[in-house]
């Protein structure tokens, strides 16, 4: 589950908090499940010691009668057998001996190895929230495990309050801009800076309180509703999901579930539509109302009404001075920002205000002188 949500696990700031809540889910099987091997070894050693009590009083009794000549000299050989089972738990503890200091010496390395074991781990200075500016230099990203450039050295500062569009063909690179913002993509080169500080100055989940994040498909966690909104959090309260719930106008849905908030929902969302998990999504996005928020293609499964939604969301986080940047194929999801970057195969072809930037893709390509000798032509015939 972790490893097929890990983008978004990864950009949310979610990674530690998912791997602990698996790790104590883990452990309570584990511990459970040693109980009942406990359990079962335990009755299984006392009713081999009882057996085995009982066959060694069982030949000395037989002594017993054969010295005062009540019972056959046979009872000898029976008493043979019987100490010969009654001494197998030590011959077995015998055969296995070596195999059980090989153990204790392999547990004695390992505890000495982890004592002396000297690991520096640079905790990261606590820097303030980011307040200020985006700022992207010379970024060049390509996909993990591979060669193949996606985007080349694209540069542009956001200022707070300001939405970005990302527009561009298919294939040109717009959704692997949208990971190296976020850090889900380590850049081959270049920084991504906020107020100065670039990114990896940042632990992942003291950046991702900062971040809200949608993916092209959004990955939603077995579990409630509220669970997810809250990204695993145990500081976020019921107010707070439901405050970013009402930012991304998905509160009036999600209590129309028949369980509202602590409507049950599969791993990937099962049970929701697309466009609904589209909007859950946007709500954890925004959860405790982080200054960036990256959202590829938010509308790509949003009816009329989740286009509105959208809309008021982007301006919302405008107004409380925020950066928006917004990849889309749709022109309704840039009708809240004011700039437009606009790419090509990894490399930036314009940016600049919205209008300005659409008036110049928009515009006629210029004549050719041959088209030129065509148009004279027909106009003299």
């Amino acid at each position: 589950m972790g490893v097929r949500h890990a983008e978004t696990l990864h950009a949310l700031g979610m990674t530690n908090r998912v791997v602990s809540k698996w790790q104590d889910r883990n452990l309570t099987y584990l511990n459970a499940h040693q109980r009942g091997a406990d359990i079962l070894a335990g009755f299984g050693a006392a009713s081999r010691a009882f057996r085995m009590l009982l066959q060694s009083a069982i030949l000395g009794l037989g002594a017993f009668l054969v010295i005062h000549q009540e019972a056959t000299a046979g009872i000898i050989i029976a008493s043979s057998i019987l100490t010969a089972r009654a001494l197998a738990p030590v011959e077995l503890t015998i055969a296995h001996w070596k195999s059980f200091l090989a153990a204790k010496e392999g547990w004695v390395t390992l505890k000495a190895m982890l004592t002396h074991a000297t690991v520096t781990v640079k905790k990261p200075v606590l820097l303030p929230p980011p307040r200020s500016t985006l700022s992207v230099d010379g970024l060049i990203v390509r996909t993990p495990n591979s060669h193949k450039v996606v985007v080349s050295d694209v540069s542009f500062v956001l200022h707070a309050g300001q939405g970005l569009g990302v527009i561009g063909p298919s294939g040109s690179g717009k959704s692997s801009l949208a990971r190296a913002i976020v850090g889900v993509w380590p850049p081959l080169r270049g920084t991504v800076r906020l107020d100065g500080a670039s990114i990896d100055q940042w632990s992942n989940e003291e950046f991702g309180s900062h971040i809200g994040y949608v993916p092209q498909t959004v990955d939603l966690l077995a579990g409630t509703i509220a669970e997810n909104i809250a990204r695993c959090r145990t500081d976020v309260d019921d107010q707070m999901i439901i405050r970013a719930a009402k930012a991304a106008d998905v509160h009036e849905m999600i209590v129309r579930l028949p369980d509202g908030y602590n409507t049950i929902i599969g791993d990937g969302g099962v049970g929701l539509s697309a466009g609904q998990r589209q909007r859950i999504g946007l709500a954890r996005a925004l959860l405790g109302d982080p200054w960036l928020v990256v959202l590829d293609e938010p509308n790509s499964n949003l009816d009329a009404e989740g286009d509105q939604a959208l809309t008021k969301a982007i301006v919302g986080v405008r107004q409380r001075k925020g950066i928006v940047i917004v990849i889309a194929h749709r022109p309704s999801a840039l009708v809240a920002v004011d700039n437009i970057l606009a790419l090509s195969e990894g490399v930036v072809q314009a940016f600049g205000p919205k209008e300005t930037v659409l008036a110049q893709i928009t515009r006629p390509a210029p004549a050719t002188p041959a088209s030129l000798k065509i148009v004279d032509a027909g106009a003299t015939s």
